[in-house]
């Protein structure tokens, strides 16, 4: 088992919208940084920026394409995409997916650090009404 192996189990519960197992995946110190520069501080905040997002997102996905390693640190590039439904219901045309990057550090067993490079203009446009 290599340090980052929890990483892709973290993974794997974004895809699952399993907030438990998020959580039990997070650092207590754990620290978000999002496409525009917004931080998150702390494990309970991030569990509930996570279930607020999987209300507005049910069915968020990340797809990972390529990965690179160093150390504690790893950077991953691949796809984030998913439906706003943040009334329950999916609609083909609130489906968006974006091309994306993050950097993220583990820690002990745990994701400490998570930050997303992505363009997240089609969704925004969503959330709009533009689409």
């Amino acid at each position: 088992m290599s340090d980052t192996d929890p990483l892709w189990e973290f993974i794997d519960a974004i895809n699952r919208a399993d907030v438990d197992n998020i959580s039990a995946l997070l650092t207590d110190d754990h620290h978000f940084v999002d496409s525009l520069g917004m931080e998150i501080h702390g494990k309970e905040r991030m569990i509930d920026a996570w279930e607020g997002y999987f209300h507005l997102v049910p069915d968020y996905n990340i797809e990972i394409e390529a990965h690179c390693t160093d150390g504690q640190t790893v950077v991953l590039i691949g796809t984030a995409s998913g439906t706003y439904a943040p009334d329950g219901q999916r609609r083909p045309h609130h489906v968006w997916s974006v091309p994306a990057a993050w950097r993220v550090v583990v820690r002990d067993g745990r994701v400490a650090f998570w930050q997303v490079f992505a363009d997240n203009e089609p969704i925004r446009r969503i959330i709009r009404g533009e689409l």
